[in-house]
């Protein structure tokens, strides 16, 4: 199974973590001909974040969140420097089409597969998706208030997220914490939305979590008839995977499938973690149509 002259048929699900892309790759994976990418974390090798999040709780002056290789593309001695672009980009994209063939292996597909990358390392999605110009693209668009409410309850003790690098948040770490994943969703959101923009109207989707949640039918159809996958069982599929048929123990706090309840941030975060967190988004949530509530830290707490 390649991708070869077939790069119309990968599919990236851009967005955020956190924002149901684990469950929309989860009900696609069970239509036939879906070969699922589960986060590759192609965005952390391509795009390491800088400054690190320490500098939320350690900087003087608010940091202004960005990447290395945004950082250090003029110079020369840097691995993806724009000077030697043409050394590197199609071995690049050979390493990941290579990668990808080689999990599709592990699938049994009649006739040509669809790659459905789920959640790649959304900030560096500008430059996948120029790597692979005939890609196409999901923008999944959650509320970031819902994201950030989400990531903050995966970083306590026992938490499903423990595992892979996160860690109990201390009391006074959380505003630190809240103002970092603030500043992921805003810059990876705009980041996709630059993908996004590049794509023909039949070449993308965007789709909101909100509207996943409620329309969960009607968005699954959207999606497949856009990219040309089978309907068929397209019911079933969604009636699996509603999120009301998870058992009590698979959900709830501190477990991957959480609460799925849009707005759950203004019970879950204090007042002044609500403040720091509308400060750090700034006008991204009027960017992506979602209304700010909520003054600046420097009047909630007046």
């Amino acid at each position: 199974m390649t991708l070869g002259e077939h790069e119309d048929r990968l599919v990236w699900i851009f967005g955020s973590s956190r924002s149901g892309s684990t469950w929309l790759l989860r009900m696609l994976s069970d239509l036939e001909g879906i070969v699922p990418i589960d986060d590759p974390h192609l965005g952390h090798h391509l795009g390491v974040w800088r400054p690190i999040p320490l500098a939320w709780a350690a900087s003087e002056e608010p940091p202004e969140l960005t990447t290395l290789l945004d950082l250090k593309a003029e110079e020369p001695g840097y691995l993806f420097a724009e000077r030697f672009r043409d050394s590197w980009w199609e071995p690049l994209r050979e390493l990941i089409r290579s990668r990808f063939e080689a999990q599709a292996e592990e699938y049994e597909v009649n006739g040509r597969p669809t790659f459905v990358v789920k959640e790649p390392g959304s900030h560096a999605a500008p430059l996948l998706a120029e790597l692979f110009p005939a890609s196409r693209l999901i923008f999944l668009l959650r509320d970031g208030r819902d994201v950030v409410d989400s990531w903050l309850d995966a970083y306590q003790n026992g938490s499903w997220a423990i595992r892979g690098g996160a860690f109990p948040v201390s009391p006074d770490g959380r505003i630190a914490l809240v103002r970092w994943l603030s500043a992921v969703w805003a810059f990876r959101s705009r980041a996709v939305k630059r993908a996004f923009d590049t794509r023909a109207p039949e070449d993308r989707v965007l789709v909101r979590y909100e509207t996943l949640r409620e329309r969960t039918s009607e968005t699954l159809d959207r999606i497949c008839e856009t990219f040309g996958l089978g309907l068929e069982g397209l019911p079933e599929v969604e009636l699996r995977h509603r999120f009301e048929r998870a058992s009590d123990t698979a959900r709830g706090p501190g477990k991957e499938i959480r609460i799925a309840n849009p707005g759950s941030w203004r019970d879950n975060l204090s007042r002044a973690e609500q403040a720091a967190m509308h400060e750090e988004l700034g006008g991204a949530l009027e960017e992506f149509g979602y209304e700010a509530e909520i003054a600046p830290l420097t009047a909630a707490v007046s």
